[in-house]
């Protein structure tokens, strides 16, 4: 496989400076209602049927990227890479949706984006180019060679791009709450409820429990009338503490001299799913969104749902997708690639030992012990009811 090229950095503005403060000890999962209800997300993934790999792609010397992320144990039937926005990890986002895909005959591929949950690279690039390349590769290294793909808010913004950069790899999109129709013009101009990227930075990289009600005020249309501090505190700690200066650069990389007219078209069906009252990304980039698209994109709105539409109407935007994947696809809307089922050569880990791709099948029995459990857990968790809920309204992105 080929190695990802370092490539110079964009000129960007400089993030606001972040000093680091000291890391504080994880509290055990007995104590702390987020690792237990992190741990509780990762086994309905080992339950419904989704192995964890880390795939480490090839770098330039002295660097290193490592992509992690959930699949089949076996090679895929109709694969759909479910990429995540900001926020928690994709176990977090992404949860609901496994089991009625699966029913769909479509097999989910969930990566954490890079500088989320376990993902991480020490090359220098924050663009969104450089996120579809890393992700391609990865998809590469597990042997898919042609898939759909599903993003929501940041995650749209990498899968319009893997579909602009690999039109041979990316056979259909699916946009969630996703403006990447934005101008950073939109930002002084009142569109958005911030008014530059310093701002937006602070919103969607929340440090603080007050930081955290206002990101979920702005993007649930009934948001809970009750978050502990104490809760939203445990959360950043346990979820949201990790790489925060690389997601400030990643929003100032996104958002920088950001222009409609250099927005690419995109030749793959396309559908745009929007909460009705979106105050992050706003119906009109929406609009926008499929006038840039023209007759190849299709708008469903969904009622009663801000930006976190895919968790507050996670059943109702489930079946969009699934409907919309039920279609039959018009070979000449988009560019035909031959489809490879093989299993390509590179490096996973598994329960942090690496192995050769072709090894996959003898090995699948390791990641299911240490997981055993879980179940446990998960009883846990349940007493807990209400301190979950609340919980589950931060999965924002």
């Amino acid at each position: 496989m080929a190695a990802i090229p370092a490539e110079a950095p964009p000129a960007l503005a400089p993030p606001p400076p972040y000093a680091e403060p000291p890391r504080r000890r994880r509290p055990c999962v007995l104590l702390s209602f987020s690792a237990a209800r992190d741990r509780f997300l990762r086994h309905r993934f080992i339950s419904a049927g989704l192995r964890p790999f880390s795939v480490r792609l090839p770098s330039p010397a002295g660097t290193g990227t490592v992509v992690h992320l959930w699949a089949p144990p076996r090679p895929v039937r109709r694969p759909v890479l479910l990429l995540h926005g900001f926020g928690a990890s994709a176990t977090w986002q992404w949860a609901p949706y496994l089991r009625s895909l699966l029913a769909a005959g479509l097999d989910p591929i969930v990566p954490d984006l890079l500088f989320f949950g376990n993902s991480s690279s020490t090359l220098p690039d924050r663009s969104e180019t450089f996120q579809a390349r890393t992700i391609k590769a990865a998809m590469d290294g597990m042997g898919v060679r042609r898939f759909a793909v599903v993003g929501v808010s940041y995650g749209g913004f990498v899968g319009y791009r893997m579909a602009a950069m690999y039109p041979e790899a990316v056979e259909r999109v699916v946009l969630v709450s996703s403006g990447v129709c934005l101008e950073e013009q939109d930002l002084a101009a009142g569109l958005f409820p911030v008014a530059d990227v310093r701002e937006a930075a602070e919103l969607l990289v929340p440090r603080r429990p007050a930081e955290v009600r206002r990101l979920v005020k702005l993007t649930f249309v009934r948001p809970p009338p009750v978050m502990p501090s104490c809760f939203l505190r445990d959360y950043i700690n346990v979820m949201g503490s990790d790489h925060i200066q690389e997601k400030t650069e990643l929003l100032f990389s996104l958002i920088n001299d950001r222009k409609l007219s250099d927005l690419p078209k995109i030749r793959q069906p396309t559908l745009i799913v929007w909460g009705e009252q979106d105050q992050v990304f706003p119906m009109e980039l929406a609009h926008r969104l499929e006038r840039h698209l023209g007759d190849n994109s299709r708008l469903v709105v969904v009622k009663n749902a801000g930006h976190a539409a895919n968790i507050e109407k996670s059943k109702e935007v489930c079946k969009i997708i699934v409907d919309y994947f039920q279609e039959p696809v018009d070979s000449s809307a988009s560019v035909r690639g031959k489809v490879s089922t093989g299993w390509y050569a590179c490096q996973l880990k598994i329960n942090n030992t690496f192995i050769h791709s072709k090894d996959i099948f003898k090995v699948i029995d390791l990641v299911t012990t240490e997981h055993n459990s879980y179940c446990c857990e998960a009883q846990f968790s349940v007493r807990f009811f209400f301190i979950h809920i609340v919980l589950i309204v931060i999965q924002y992105t």
